[in-house]
């Protein structure tokens, strides 16, 4: 799906940008003044509704569903955005990931493929992708990379995602220095932010009290770190921690776990 706007605005690509933090991220830079490339899983993520938000907000929205672990799709998806849009982006979200639980003791081969083709390979070869893309128009551009807390002080649940981040967080600086100084690439790592049916309001609320700032983070704290580290171009190599000081502290536990 496509919605027409200024054709002046630069072009961000947000994956996994119609649901949840992608769809905060896509919102604030509709607001910055970004038109959009929106990647969703599968086409019946593209929400009409959605996008007509963003297109009052002055944004053209073009809608593209790949399977990032199918990782020759995945590798195709800059071109596929440069032919909807008629041109590259100059920044770049990898927001869409996979979460899936396992433990020391139980994940396989299937599952690390699956958590490492889905949150760091098609990343990372979104990032080729983008970088070549830029080199083409001898352009400047940015990538921001979604991670989460616990890759600082990881858990022992969730492994295959855990690890799949970690990994992904070890490539931010290496990619920052390979790709300079034409790309910047940054990270932000949120924290417990979106509750699912897992979680109960009560929970939610003694959870927030274990952060050292008493809150936890909210879409729009992700979303506006997202818009700084787009913008702060004297800025690469770095991951921006937004999660209420949870990465200071270190949990036995996978939040659902705890404050039950």
């Amino acid at each position: 799906m496509s919605e027409s706007g200024a054709c002046t605005r630069p072009l961000a690509l947000v994956t996994g940008g119609w649901r949840r933090i992608g769809a905060a991220i896509a919102l604030r830079l509709a607001q910055a003044g970004y038109d959009l490339a929106l990647h969703a899983h599968h086409p019946r993520s593209f929400d009409a509704a959605f996008a007509a938000e963003l297109a009052a907000a002055g944004a053209a929205v073009h809608g593209l569903a790949v399977d990032l672990a199918d990782l020759d799709a995945a590798g195709r998806l800059l071109a596929d955005v440069i032919g909807a849009a008629g041109r590259a982006p100059v920044l770049l979200v990898n927001c869409a990931s996979v979460f899936q639980d396992d433990a020391a003791l139980t994940y396989d081969a299937a599952g690390l493929d699956r958590h490492f083709r889905v949150n760091c390979f098609a990343p990372l070869l979104l990032t080729r992708g983008f970088a070549a893309a830029l080199a083409q128009t001898g352009g400047e551009g940015a990538v921001v990379q979604i991670l989460d807390q616990r890759i600082r002080n990881p858990v022992p649940d969730q492994i295959s995602y855990t690890l799949s981040k970690q990994a992904l967080h070890a490539s931010v600086r290496t990619m920052a220095r390979a790709l300079a100084p034409a790309v910047r690439v940054n990270a932000v790592a949120p924290g417990l932010t979106l509750p699912t049916d897992d979680y109960t309001d009560d929970q939610w609320d003694r959870l927030a009290d274990l952060m050292p700032l008493h809150r936890l983070s909210c879409p729009k704290d992700i979303a506006d770190a997202v818009l700084h580290l787009a913008q702060a171009r004297a800025t690469t190599g770095e991951t921006l921690f937004v999660d209420g000081g949870a990465h200071l502290e270190s949990y036995p536990r996978d939040f659902v776990y705890l404050a039950r």
